[in-house]
């Protein structure tokens, strides 16, 4: 993870939090995960945040661990969510989850936060992470052009869709879409892979 990314969601992890919680439910991702995961599935959230999707997962029929790379993040989701289960992980080395050990794993707009250098190991390592016929759902905010930071000094990586593409090459695409957002209104790249 990009260390001022991660300082950033260190230091302000409450407003965060509550931005993310009052913004309007991610139907668009809730109806992909209807759709193409394993219900009853194992399932993991890599970037989980404050919880909200672990809690929504947890809710709906997909048993859910929530990892994050921000401490307090961390804290928000356990304070928000005692019941639920979190962890810390980073992107790309997910240091104590073992390969094959999810049915569907979930990584919402977390990767445009690596340097580039780290993308295709993340993805690679996201991949190596779900059983074989698992479901690996994976998104990204866009950015063209040249690599930004927002004013909180989060980076947002530029990098071709093809890229993410070619890491998963031994996978078979079940999704590829970009599309506004319907809970942040930002441009979004999905792509829901299922492992062979």
């Amino acid at each position: 993870m990009d260390r001022d990314t991660l300082a950033a969601y260190d230091r302000g992890a409450a407003a965060f939090a509550e931005d993310w919680h009052t913004q309007p439910a991610p139907v668009d991702l809730h109806d992909i995960v209807t759709r193409f995961s394993i219900r009853g599935g194992w399932t993991v959230d890599i970037g989980c945040g404050s919880g909200r999707e672990v809690a929504w997962l947890n809710a709906n029929g997909f048993p859910a661990d929530g990892f994050d790379a921000s401490d307090g993040l961390l804290t928000e989701a356990r304070t928000r969510y005692p019941s639920q289960q979190f962890a810390r992980a980073e992107l790309p080395a997910l240091e104590g989850i073992a390969p094959d050990a999810y049915d569907n794993v979930l990584c919402e707009t977390v990767i445009m936060h690596l340097d580039r250098a780290l993308t295709a190991p993340s993805v690679r390592r996201l991949l190596d992470i779900a059983k074989p016929g698992g479901v690996l759902y994976l998104s990204w905010r866009v950015t063209d052009g040249a690599d930004l930071r927002d004013a909180h000094g989060r980076l947002y990586a530029a990098f071709d869709a093809a890229l993410v593409r070619a890491e998963l090459s031994t996978a078979t695409l079940l999704l590829d879409e970009e599309v506004i957002s319907a809970s942040s209104g930002k441009t979004i790249h999905r792509l829901v892979a299922a492992k062979h």
